[in-house]
Order: C-alpha cells, then structure tokens, then sequence
C-alpha cells in the first residue's frame, strides 16, 4: 500500500469508528444505553471491512478537486461505506440472497439472528445521514447537497433500493438494473467527493457511472469464476437466483472484453483537476484486480 492510499485508508477507518461509536451510544454525553446486541451487530456489519473501494473514490476524488473541508469529505466517505455495509446486510437475509457469509465470515443474520440484522442495516442508513448532519455545520449547502445525493443513489427511484427492486420484476432492464444495484454508490461517490470539495458533480457522474459499471461486470464473472474460499461469500448466485448478469449476456469472454471497454472509457472521462493522474492511476489500479489473471493480456 502507497503512502497516499494508507492515508486514504486511515482517514476512512477513523471516520467509520467514530460514527459507529455514535450508533452504539458512545462517544457522547449524556446517551441514553443503547440495546448491547444490535450495538454489536452494528459494529460486526462494519468491520472488518471490504476493499473500502467507494469511500476510497470519494475521498481521492475530494483530494483531486482541492479537498479543503476535510472533515466533510470524511464524514461523506463514512456515510457512502454505511450505505453499502447496510445494503450488504440487507442482501444476505433469507428473503434475499439468503447468504449465510460475508466477508469471509457468518453473515449478521446468521450471526445475530434475522430480526437485529433489519435493524441492524435500517440503523446503518439512519447513521449515515445522521453523520452527515453532524459534520455539515461549517458547509451547511455542501452537506445539504451531499445528502439529496447519497438519498438519491439508495432509494427509489434508480438507487440501490431500486436495484434491488428489479430483480421481483417479471422482465428485467438489464442496463437499469445494473446502473442502481452496482453503479448508484459509485456514482454517489465520484458525486460526492466532488460536492465535499466545493465542486459541481455533474461532471463526474460518467467517471461514476463507468466504474460501477465495470464492477457489476467484474461481479458477474467473480460470482461466475471465483469460489466461496476466496471470495468469502457464496458463488453461482447469479444462476442460483435467475438473475441477469453480464457471463449469462455475453459469455465469459464477451464479459471480459465489455468489462476492458468499461475501464478505458472510465480513465479517459476524468475531467480535468489537480489531482487527474492519481486519479487514472487509482482506476488503472482496480482495473488489473477486476480482470481475471487469465485475461489480462487479452
């Protein structure tokens, strides 16, 4: 890890253990106690985390444009990594996915029991927003903006709820079904990161939209391709489910060259910033990891 990216990482540890100690009712004078078990179970849906890859968007993206209110910036990457954590903790119950790990270990429902792991991700979202709320008070308009954005890419109607929304229906658009489910957080985060700073995030909604698109794609062929060991959680649940994904579409081979397509158009819709070759680098880094090692020179 580069010395810019374990500063990247710090920030957003430091950040996520803050506003889960908030959750649980610590950190603050005067809280009243907090149910021990969901407190746990939030903590356990939290930690340890994955790659952190959309709050690491946002905060580069908030370092490219200037990031001069850093303890917005933070507390936005915190909020966007909630959403996701709960949205993970929400996908694993029975009348989901049904997913009995995560992250290489028991999934929340199957770990605290199927009721605390809904509250445990209802009370995600509510923290997130809350953290926003706490932070905005120097940037009151940015966190203003910052709010409708991340309200925006969770719910209805082409948010992550909406995604996930899709797969009841009966005829799937496979293009929206992959812009809400995968592509609203990291287009959320290329948003935000770009909102934290004082910037206008219109233009980097195609930067956002090219890498969550790239991830369902890399998500399709890792749920196709990868086992259960590695990845810590369970494979085939595309076909499980009868769900539409990019391997079913296109073929292994046709998903990876789509998945190629995705990342070169990623790289070249940086707008220009400060910051716009870190930036490449950083997509160019996730790129060789979504690519699997048997097609990377294809």
């Amino acid at each position: 890890m580069s010395e810019l990216q374990s500063l990247v990482s710090g920030r957003i540890e430091r950040a996520l253990q803050s506003t889960i100690l908030r959750a649980q009712g610590r950190g603050l004078a005067g809280q009243p106690a907090a149910p021990g078990r969901l407190a746990e179970a939030l903590h356990y849906a939290v930690t340890p985390g994955g790659a952190r890859i959309r709050p690491t968007i946002l905060v580069s993206v908030a370092m490219a444009c200037g990031d001069d209110a850093p303890e917005l910036t933070d507390a936005a990457a915190a909020a966007l990594e909630l959403i996701h954590c709960a949205s993970l903790v929400h996908d694993d119950l029975p009348c989901f996915d049904d997913a009995d790990q995560r992250r290489g270990k028991p999934s929340v429902h199957r770990a605290y029991s199927e009721p605390l792991a809904v509250l445990a991700g209802d009370s995600l979202i509510v923290q997130a927003f809350t953290a926003l709320a706490a932070a905005g008070r120097d940037q009151p308009l940015r966190a203003l903006d910052l709010v409708g954005v991340l309200a925006a890419r969770t719910g209805m109607p082409a948010g992550i709820c909406a995604g996930q929304g899709w797969e009841s229906e009966a005829a799937i658009d496979l293009q929206a079904y992959h812009m809400a489910k995968t592509g609203a957080l990291f287009i959320a985060a290329t948003q935000m990161g770009a909102i934290a700073a004082g910037q206008d995030p219109e233009p980097w909604t195609e930067l956002g939209a090219r890498i969550g698109a790239a991830f369902q794609v890399a998500d399709d062929l890792l749920d196709a391709l990868g086992n259960a060991e590695t990845l810590g959680k369970p494979v085939g649940q595309d076909a499980a489910h009868g769900r539409p994904s990019a391997v079913a579409q296109l073929g292994v081979a046709g998903a990876v060259a789509h998945l190629q397509d995705i990342l070169a158009g990623a790289i070249s819709s940086i707008p220009s910033c400060r910051g716009e070759a870190q930036l490449a680098g950083l997509v160019r880094l996730y790129a060789r990891r979504m690519v699997p090692a048997e097609y990377a020179g294809a």
